[in-house]
């Protein structure tokens, strides 16, 4: 077989039970394009050893009849999963050195269903930011390019390096991780699929934490089929994540049936916003469109309190970071600062804050701990809560009309270029709101490729589903994907 790295996992799951290729050939074709792809910045610890092991015992577990879907399927893993004795430092300087003890829940599930770890991946540091240049490694480069414009652009973030690397086939998937749309917007703008699951379907443990009431796993994969069959695995209740629900996991590659006859499909009108471009409003109404003509029913709605969501996460997600970032303190693990003669514990604490964390870390830090102080807590944190109430029960009341899935655009446009300013917040606030509001309010949230805008860069819409209903809500998307028959590739200049 020819370019193996191009392979889907359902299709390298088949061509490997067949005996058409070995899982240890298709590790070694990614091994060999993760080393031509350097220029990317996507993989940034690379672990061919660890790969061609793993990849010799699932090429035995899948000759011995014990194969689950993912045996022998080369992933990479997002750098906030800590991967034992490989470093998992969060794109940050502060965990410099760090190589854990342990497995995340997550890749632990992975690995036990026999799939292949390439290395770790790129992402904005502690996994704050959208476009992928805060981390510590540099920035992750999005393989798209705007025709002949040789102009770098952001793969999205914080997740870029995992989007980047799906994109350009260097890995069949890779892990993510959502805070406020860090899955879904660099999947939108590589032209993948990335799903948020339901706040609690996937286990937090052993995953670095930004903002504990929102973080939550998810997969980034080439399309919806390899999203549900990656997903399944990565489910599961963990009794050492007190966020983790207890619930039974379905197959969700087996609802895949694209039948949405019947379906509602909710509009809502908070998201139609001023200052959106035309190519964002004619791809929403062609997604619109085409669940129609699959059979389902559009109705339009309202999520009213949607224009307070960013603030109220803005408020939320820093809290929490200025809370769960207090232990990188240079006592117990990752950078120490050089201490001066008589400098005490203290200074210590502070020197190696200030060299460990960058500058947008250290701004989310200190405006988390501001709107905690005893004399902000009420005005803001308190009053970001009650706000997040509201939203969580905008969407209750939608669903409760017989809404199954909401569908709203993912971005407001397609990639930027790295390192521009951008001067324009409504552009900036736009990207933000599309996404942030599905992890306030803890629901599956998934960012389907349908499009290419006029400089040929993919756009993506997005689905917003019922809590705990991943399956149907992929299947939602499934059919929008067979609709817009979304099958670009990037040109290859890396």
């Amino acid at each position: 077989m020819t370019d193996l790295t191009k392979l889907k996992i359902s299709e390298a799951r088949d061509a490997l039970r067949k005996g058409d290729v070995t899982s240890v050939e298709l590790t070694e074709a990614c091994l060999s394009a993760i080393d031509k792809a350097d220029a990317l910045g996507a993989f940034v610890h690379k672990t061919p050893e660890v790969a061609v092991e793993q990849a010799k015992t699932a090429d035995d577990r899948i000759k011995s009849g014990d194969a689950p879907d993912l045996c022998g399927i080369p992933l990479g893993i997002k750098d906030l999963f800590c991967t034992k004795g490989v470093p998992s430092q969060a794109a940050s300087a502060i965990l410099n050195g760090f190589k854990p003890e342990y497995e995340s829940t997550v890749t632990s599930q992975l690995f036990d269903a026999g799939a292949v770890m390439l290395g770790k991946l790129n992402m904005d540091e502690f996994a704050m930011g959208s476009s992928n240049e805060t981390s510590t490694y540099g920035n992750a480069i999005n393989p798209w390019r705007r025709g002949n414009d040789d102009t770098a652009l952001t793969p999205g973030g914080s997740s870029g390096g995992s989007a980047s690397a799906v994109a350009a086939d260097l890995c069949l998937a890779a892990t993510g991780t959502d805070t406020g749309g860090s899955i879904r917007q660099p999947a939108a703008f590589t032209g993948i699929t990335g799903i948020k699951p339901t706040y609690g379907r996937c286990s937090r443990w052993g995953i670095v934490a930004f903002a504990s009431s929102l973080d939550q796993a998810g997969p980034m994969t080439k399309d919806v089929r390899d999203a549900a069959i990656m997903l399944e695995a990565m489910c599961g209740h963990d009794p050492k994540d007190s966020t983790s629900a207890d619930l039974a996991v379905p197959n969700f590659e087996a609802m895949l049936t694209g039948d949405i006859k019947g379906k509602t499909i909710g509009i809502p009108r908070e998201y139609r916003m001023d200052g959106m471009p035309d190519e964002i409003e004619t791809l929403w109404s062609e997604g619109r469109r085409m669940l129609e003509d699959a059979g389902a029913v559009i109705k339009d709605i309202s999520l009213k309190h949607t224009k307070y969501a960013l603030p109220a996460y803005y408020v939320i997600a820093p809290a929490e970071a200025s809370s769960n970032l207090a232990r990188y303190d240079g006592v117990r693990y990752g950078h120490r600062a050089k201490l001066a003669q008589g400098d005490g514990i203290t200074e210590m604490y502070e020197k190696t804050r200030a060299e460990g964390f960058g500058s947008e870390v250290q701004r989310r830090v200190m405006v988390g701990t501001y709107v905690l102080s005893a004399g902000f807590y009420d005005a803001y944190y308190n009053r970001a809560r009650k706000v997040r109430t509201l939203i969580k029960k905008d969407f209750e009341d939608v669903f409760a009309q017989g809404v199954d899935a909401i569908l709203t655009p993912a971005t407001p446009s397609s990639a930027f270029e790295l390192g521009k300013e951008h001067t324009d917040p409504v552009e900036m606030y736009l990207n933000d709101v599309f996404t942030v509001t599905v992890n306030l309010a803890g629901l599956p949230g998934i960012s389907v490729p349908t499009g290419l805008d006029s400089q040929g860069l993919p756009l993506g819409l997005q689905l917003i589903g019922r809590p705990w209903e991943e399956g149907d809500l992929l299947n939602t998307a499934y059919a929008l994907e067979q609709a817009a028959g979304f099958v670009a590739k990037p040109s290859q200049w890396w």
